[in-house]
Formats: structure tokens, C-alpha cells, sequence
């Protein structure tokens, strides 16, 4: 019970926040908001390595906080750059390049009693610099389309695909648990939900941010269906993929900063996988 009070006192007081910082901070092309995803990005990648080190996989003899901070925000923070001040294009895949070159040449002078290591490192610091900053980039390059509308229009999906799925579980998926070994207490009733709580509140974002759709023959409601239903999906599937990890490693949360959600990461897990996949659909069908 003390769990559910202090998630809905997140909700209550975290979807404003992100509301008016949406909507009336939209200044080159939503740099606060993109601030906060490269910070909380970093954050991720932290928890993450945090996570990888209970399995003896290390990005360094000794994991290095700082260094991981950096890995997980650096694709964020060039996309920054692109999208917020005007950079090139090459600079991201420099950044990147030289981020990735790192991961993988920094280790040759490693010791030679930690060279048995050094693979573990290598992937550790890939998958620090992949998850979740680099799926987290998609949610920064929506600004480009100058409305925040559409920015909204995607937490609002992932938030119902998310919170409906929690809700139509806990009411009425107590005989259809454990079909996924992953995350047991996930019901096959709950994924029902989350998948028709996105389309539903998609349908209703045509009504709601009219200004963001170009369509408007009956093509449109196709599209906006296939739209909400695949980003559902997605966020519902990033849920799952972090439960891997923490199973794997043996955690129940991510961290402790955030009241009845655990760790950032276990907040971006959904928002982060759902990203790419609503950016790209509703580029496709919209742009």
C-alpha cells in the first residue's frame, strides 16, 4: 500500500512538472528538457553499471561512476548540440566514434593481471553508452518538429501504456501471472490493458493536439491506432527488458531516488525503448 501512495504522489506531482516544462519551456527546441534527459540518461547508465558489477562485469577494475555517467549521457548531449544550437551532424558520429573508440582502446594498457577482464569491460562500456542514452536520443530529436504537442503526445502513450497495464493487472490478472519468467507478477490481462490504454489515449490526442497530424482522411485513424499501438508495445517490452536485467543480476530496483519507482532506470525503461519506435512511425505517417 505504502508503495501505490508514493507512486501516485510521483504521478501527481512529476506529469505536471513535465507538462509545463513541455509546454512553456520550448526555447531552442526544448533545451531544458533536453538537459534533463542527458542528465537522467547519465543517471541511467550509473544504475546500470551498478547493476552489471553485481555480476562481476566491470568498465574498470573499479567501476568508475564518473566514467559511466559520461558514456550514458554523451549520445544525449551531442544530439543536444544538433538539435538545440544548430551543430553538423558529424560532430554526433565524432563524439560517438571517439566515445566507442574509447570503450575499446582505453583497455590496452590495461595490467597485465586484470587482461582476463578486459573483455567484460569492453561490453560493459558499449552497453553503457547504448542503453539508455542512445535509445533516450530519439526522445530529444522529437523537438525538431517544433511542437511540444507531439512531445506530450508521446508520454501521454507511454504513461497509459504503462499505468493501464499496472491498473488492469492489479484488478484482474491474479489467475494469469507468471507466463513470463522475466517478471512473474506481469499478467497476460495487464499487457491487454496497456496495449488498449495506448491506443485510446492516441485515438484521443487527434482531438487533443490537433495541430500535430497533417492527415486528415480516414487514413488517419489508421495510423494513429498502429501508432499507439506499437509505441504500447514497445514501452511495455522495455519494462520487461530492464526486469531481465535486474533478475539477472539479482535486484529489485535500479536504484532509490525515486519514491515507489525505484531507480531512474526504472522509470526510463518504458519511455527509452518506446522512443525510437514512435519517433520513426509517426515520422513515417505524419512528416
Amino acid at each position: 500500500m505504502r508503495k501505490i501512495i508514493e507512486r501516485l504522489l510521483i504521478f501527481s506531482i512529476g506529469v505536471p512538472l513535465v507538462v509545463g516544462l513541455v509546454l512553456f519551456l520550448p526555447y531552442f527546441n526544448g533545451l531544458v528538457l533536453n538537459i534533463l534527459v542527458t542528465f537522467f540518461s547519465g543517471i541511467g547508465a550509473v544504475e546500470f553499471s551498478l547493476m552489471l558489477e553485481k555480476k562481476q562485469i566491470r568498465i574498470s577494475t573499479r567501476t568508475s561512476k564518473i566514467e559511466s555517467f559520461f558514456l550514458g549521457a554523451l549520445s544525449p548531449a551531442v544530439v543536444t548540440l544538433n538539435v538545440s544550437f544548430g551543430f553538423p551532424e558529424w560532430v554526433i558520429f565524432a563524439a560517438i566514434i571517439t566515445c566507442v573508440g574509447w570503450a575499446l582502446m582505453s583497455r590496452i594498457f590495461s595490467r597485465s593481471e586484470t587482461m582476463g577482464n578486459i573483455i567484460n569491460q569492453i561490453v560493459s562500456g558499449f552497453s553503457l553508452i547504448i542503453y539508455p542514452g542512445f535509445f533516450m536520443v530519439w526522445l530529444i530529436k522529437m523537438n525538431i518538429w517544433g511542437n511540444p504537442g507531439t512531445i506530450l503526445f508521446f508520454l501521454l502513450v507511454t504513461f497509459a501504456s504503462d499505468s493501464v497495464a499496472w491498473l488492469f493487472g492489479t484488478l484482474f490478472g491474479k489467475n494469469n501471472r507468471g507466463l513470463i519468467a522475466v517478471s512473474p507478477n506481469k499478467s497476460i490481462v495487464g499487457f491487454i490493458g496497456g496495449a488498449i490504454g495506448s491506443i485510446i489515449v492516441a485515438c484521443c490526442a487527434v482531438y487533443i493536439f490537433p495541430g500535430i497530424f497533417f492527415i486528415t482522411d480516414p487514413s488517419l485513424y489508421a495510423s494513429v491506432v498502429i501508432l499507439g499501438l506499437c509505441t504500447g508495445i514497445a514501452a511495455m517490452l522495455g519494462d520487461l527488458a530492464e526486469s531481465a536485467i535486474k533478475r539477472s543480476c539479482d535486484v529489485k530496483d535500479s536504484g532509490k531516488i525515486m519514491l515507489g519507482r525505484g531507480g531512474i532506470l526504472d522509470s526510463l525503461d518504458s519511455i527509452a525503448v518506446a522512443a525510437p519506435v514512435f519517433y520513426f512511425l509517426f515520422d513515417t505517417f505524419f512528416k
